[in-house]
């Protein structure tokens, strides 16, 4: 049977001439209610949106048939990721197709700061001639500070380069040789925050991204910064920039997003030299065509041949390779996603090892779901396809190494991260179809991945076991799963606890207290 795809939101119209080409039914429905949704969306086979139709639970288990949802941008908080996943639908996005796009308005927004352009243009078409009022700023020989220095931010700092700008760059992930590459000088956040006269952002939102210019650090910039956000609603805090733009400490700020949208109130809305456009970012004709056309494509032959490209909850591998693969895929992604979330700052080198039959496996899916599940805590859009290109673009070293024995197990991965810190080796093992935990630090234990586990490292002494159960106990918090691993009696020891409820910031304080705890993290799978 033909597949159809149901496009829901305003696309360009090659992108229909594209599925008719490759043999796929494109119908053309845009602005359709909820209701209305609901009732078509069973009788397709993919759904391609932007933002403004909302995937969610309902929809896609109306979608009967669905098989595929392709987002023709970046973001997908409009799709409901996990009830894709389990209901086995692939969600599919287009990462670098509106790339330069969002860079350029970046800069349009910081050349209108620095000359009061929307204000200037509104008093004098009022009919007032207030040339003395409206003192710009030359950008020539100004300091630029990227947070975030990926695919957008590096085309920002090129183009900033043009303008003579001197460019600093905060990014954990980018290497000293990436930023010589780029022309940036890599730096803290804090010396960027002292050393910036114009900050721009450029960082997924995610758990270590939100509010990263807080109210603590925006009183630690030059005063009279210029800010400029199109990357994401939520990196500001917005209640503290206003209170910085009515002092004075930043001398004004241009954001094209916003935690809710669509903004049509917002309390930065008439705030001193205050910008805002509404997350006009990818709204360009070429990024529009240029994402259209890839989400067609890629959702075409996902529905003909089965390829999958750019998904952000399947890797792309073969029809054949699938059975094979599909188990060491999720122990990947979850051991990757573990040492990401031991990882602070400074990752430099992710070395990878495989053991036994996994070595004679295709590693390429697997290397790149561990480089997913290491990279999301910062960068919390990354994809299984796009992890090798944004880890090449970061600088980031990746190494793997094939071994066709293993001691113990018949299949046996490592990942090794190296930060500036030092070094840290996490093992696992596919057992009975489920992946599975089998050392850190070199201790060996056998634990499950459960959905939220505390991570404990302690010394190994009486009374330790009691105080952590008594301490989650008091809080209400259930022990679904306990592993305990160790170097010997009263030596170093690891234990990984599978919870049922996320204890907050002030227990894991609590417990980071107790006696002989060296370090404690909550980590999520």
């Amino acid at each position: 049977m033909t597949p159809r795809v149901l496009i829901a939101d305003a696309l360009a119209p090659a992108a229909v001439d594209i599925f008719r080409d490759r043999g796929v039914i494109a119908d053309v429905k845009v602005g359709l209610s909820k209701s209305e949704l609901l009732e078509t969306i069973g009788d397709y086979d993919g759904l391609a949106l932007r933002s403004a139709t909302k995937a969610d639970k309902a929809v896609i288990q109306a979608g009967v048939k669905l098989k595929v949802i392709g987002r023709a941008g970046i973001g997908v908080d409009n799709i409901d990721i996990p009830a894709a996943t389990a209901a086995g639908v692939v969600v599919m996005n287009t990462p670098f197709g509106n790339s330069i796009t969002t860079a350029e308005h970046a800069i349009a927004l910081m050349f209108a700061l620095a000359r009061q352009i929307p204000a200037a243009d509104l008093s004098t078409q009022a009919g007032r001639w207030e040339k003395n009022r409206f003192m710009g700023v030359e950008l020539y020989a100004k300091t630029l500070g990227l947070i975030g220095a990926g695919n957008i931010g590096s085309i920002v700092a090129d183009r900033a380069n043009g303008l003579k700008m001197r460019v600093l760059a905060y990014d954990p992930f980018l290497s000293p040789e990436r930023a010589i590459e780029i022309g940036v000088e890599k730096v803290e956040l804090d010396e960027l925050l002292a050393r910036a006269e114009v900050i721009t952002l450029h960082t997924p939102l995610t758990d270590k991204t939100r509010n990263i210019l807080s109210r603590d650090a925006l009183a630690k910039t030059r005063k009279g910064v210029l800010i400029v956000n199109c990357a994401r609603g939520g990196l500001v805090d917005e209640a503290a920039l206003r209170e910085a733009l009515e002092s004075g400490q930043v001398g004004g700020a241009a954001f094209d997003v916003f935690i809710e949208e669509p903004a049509k109130e917002n309390l930065l809305f008439g705030a001193p030299n205050f910008i805002a456009t509404p997350h006009l970012g990818a709204s360009t004709e070429e990024a529009q065509f240029n994402v259209a056309l890839q989400v067609a494509e890629q959702m075409s032959d996902f529905l003909v041949t089965g390829a999958v490209t750019n998904s952000l909850n399947s890797p792309s591998i073969t029809a054949d390779e699938a059975p094979k693969l599909r188990p060491f895929v999720a122990l990947a992604e979850k051991l990757g996603a573990f040492a990401g979330q031991m990882v602070d700052e400074g990752l430099k080198t992710v070395e990878i090892a495989f053991e036994g039959h996994i070595s004679a496996l295709n590693h390429r899916p697997l290397t790149a779901a561990a480089l997913a599940g290491v990279l999301r805590p910062m960068l919390a859009e990354i994809n299984l396809v796009s992890a090798p290109l944004v880890a090449r673009e970061r600088g980031l070293t990746v190494s793997e190494s094939l071994q066709e024995t293993s001691p113990i197990y018949d299949s046996l991965m490592r990942i090794t991260v190296v930060t500036d810190l030092g070094r840290r080796s996490f093992a696992g093992a596919v057992i009975a179809g489920a992946p599975r935990i089998v050392e850190v630090k070199g201790m060996e234990l056998d634990a499950v991945f459960a959905a939220s586990m505390l991570y404990v490292n302690n010394l190994d002494r009486p009374g330790f076991i009691g105080a952590l159960g008594d301490l989650l106990a008091g809080a209400g918090i259930n022990i679904a799963t306990f592993n305990l691993g160790r170097v010997a009696a009263g030596d170093d020891a690891i234990a990984l606890v599978g919870v049922d409820q996320d204890p907050d910031p002030e227990l894991m304080e609590r417990l980071r207290a107790l006696p002989h705890v060296k370090e404690a993290r909550l980590l999520r799978f």
